[in-house]
Parts: C-alpha cells; structure tokens; sequence
C-alpha cells in the first residue's frame, strides 16, 4: 500500500480498525478520504455553510451532514445517538465514494472542534485536508446552544442559567440526564475553550490549511464568507450560490408538548414504539411528515425570548479572559467587536 490507501491503514489503526483495501470502482475510489471538513462549532452557521457549498458543482458534500466519525470518544457513556452513523472506516469513506473526479469531497461535523482526538484523527487519514472552523461571541453562542439542545433532547433543563448551573454537579457523574444521548455536550464551559480547540488543529495541520470564520462576518456578508471558503478549497469561486439560513434557534412553548413531539419523531422504549408504529399504520407517511411538521412549527416552538440580560454580561464577564485570549491568538480584536471592553 502506498499514498492514501496507506494514510487509510494508518487511520484505521488509530481508531481500532483493520481496513480493507480501497476498492476501484472505474475512476472513483470506494475508498476517498475527504479533501476538507466544516469542524465547527454548531448553531454559528456551519450547517447554512454546509447547504451553501453542496450547491457548488466542484464539491461535494454526503447528505448526512454530521458523520462524527473522528470525534467518537464524545459519544461515550451516552445513548448511542439516534440515526445511522458510519462506525467503521469503510462506512466512512463510502459517504464520499460518489463524488465525481475533479470534486472536492468534502463534510460538516461541528463536534469535531471540541473534540481531543478529532484533529489528530483526521490528519492521519487526510494530512492535505482544508479545515474550517467558525467562532462565536460565547455568550450568545451559549445560549443559542443551549435552545438547540432542549429542542434536540439532549438537555432536560429548560432554564438557560439552571443548565449553566448544574455543570458542576454534571462534570462530577452527579446530575446525569438518563434521556440524554449526549451527556458530555452538556458541560457548557468546554464549548467555548476556543484558543485550546484551535491548538489542536493547528498542532496537526499548517496554518495555510486551516481558515478560521466569525459568525459575526458570515451574518453581516455571507455571500463574501462563502467565496472567501471557496477561495480557500481551491475551487471557482463565481460560480452561483445560492443563500441559505438554516437550523434557525427556537424555544420549546411547553416541556410536555415537546416529549410528546420527540417520542413521536424517535419513538424510544416499548410504550413510545408502539404509539408511534400506531400512527404510522394509520397515517400516510406525506400526511404524517406534513402534520409533524406543522405540529413543531407552530404548536410546539416558538421565537425564543429576549436574553437575559444580566445573565449575559455575567458570561461575558465570566469568558472574557478566554476572549483576549483568542483576540491575541487570531490578530483580531474580538472584544471590540464583541463589546467585550467593559466586561470585566
């Protein structure tokens, strides 16, 4: 084995695995790694960015958007996260086989960023990878978070500074939420070690391959951030693309309306199986999709309401430090641009 198919042994090895060799299928390769990776952080646009760069007709981007493949040690001691995930590296790089030569091949993880392995995992497999990441004033970002995480069930605590509050008791096994599949997301703190996070990548990749985004600047100009990330993968950045905002922040109207909506979409343990499995003898699938739909627009979310606002300055007091940091780090002054001066 030479070249990629030795990079794919050696990743494989890293993660347990004893591959097969890639196998040719005419000119494409069962067995392609990608040639770049959205890491994160979520609910900063990555998943907009995503659908924005999978419309371009040099990329191509798998339908399922999160594989977290590289980033399993933060699965750990959960629920096994609901939905097909690639568990082994052939799964893996079978996501990527369809993309035509001359692609860039290309998927968006953004647990990858928060990750201890996921850097190093990936440049064993892809050390030519373009990596991607985009950051976010933490206190709004923490908050938006936090939304996505009840909707998504993965948080039972619906107050934004009681879910803060319970990391403690969460970091030390003491508060664990047995209906959460992703327990380890709920310490809070560990998404915003921002200057840590791009160490990492850095440690492992040359800083011409990593490009880092603030949300800030794909909000005000997302046409010009998009070209900017074609521009950086190498690929014909006037080509037509079309504008996309997607997974927008909600708030849950009622906790009972939204178990309810949650054991119909998953449907977990015997009782929530057989509802579900009811209504779908009952109902055609359009219909059942269709009101399902309906049902989460318009009964169970709602626009989230305003910030608390002393809760905000008190994060912006708390995660200053780790600002400046960042600040420092990029080049940028973040704490002007965050209005982070005054939180001290």
């Amino acid at each position: 084995m030479t070249g990629s198919a030795e990079r794919i042994a050696e990743a494989a090895e890293l993660v347990g695995e004893a591959p097969r060799e890639p196998v040719a299928q005419g000119n494409r390769t069962a067995g392609r790694a990608p040639d770049f990776f959205i890491v994160g952080h979520p609910k900063c646009g990555t998943t907009a960015l995503y659908e924005m760069l999978r419309g371009h007709p040099q990329i191509y981007m798998p339908d399922l958007k999160e594989p977290q493949f590289f980033a399993a040690e933060l699965q750990a001691g959960g629920v096994p996260y609901p939905g097909e995930l690639p568990r082994t590296l052939e799964q893996y790089l079978a996501l990527f086989a369809p993309a035509a030569p001359g692609q860039r091949a290309g998927e968006a993880s953004p647990s990858y960023l928060r990750s201890q392995t996921a850097a190093q995992r990936i440049a064993e497999l892809a050390p030519d990878a373009r990596i991607v990441a985009i950051l976010r004033e933490p206190a709004s970002f923490l908050r938006s978070l936090h939304l996505q995480f009840v909707q998504a069930v993965i948080e039972s605590e619906f107050d934004f500074a009681t879910a803060l509050a319970l990391e403690h008791d969460r970091r030390a096994g003491r508060r664990r939420d047995p209906h959460s599949y992703w327990p380890q997301a709920l310490l809070y703190s560990e998404h915003v070690r921002y200057v840590e996070q791009l160490r990492r990548f850095h440690a492992v990749f040359p800083r011409e391959q990593v490009l880092v985004l603030i949300y800030d600047d794909f909000r005000a100009d997302n046409n010009g951030t998009v070209r900017q990330v074609l521009r950086f993968l190498g690929v014909d950045e006037d080509a037509p693309i079309a504008p996309a905002e997607a997974n927008p922040t909600v708030s849950a109207r009622s906790p009972v309306l939204h178990d309810l909506m949650h054991t119909l979409a998953v449907g977990r343990g015997p009782a929530s199986r057989s509802l579900k499995a009811a209504l779908k003898a009952l109902t055609p699938d359009d219909l059942r999709r269709g009101a399902l739909r309906a049902l989460r627009s318009r009964v169970i979310y709602a626009e989230p309401p305003a910030p608390d606002e002393d809760l905000m300055r008190e994060l912006r007091r708390r995660y200053r430090g780790e600002v400046a940091a960042l600040s420092e780090y990029l080049g940028r002054d973040l704490l002007g641009l965050w209005d982070y001066g005054d939180a001290g």
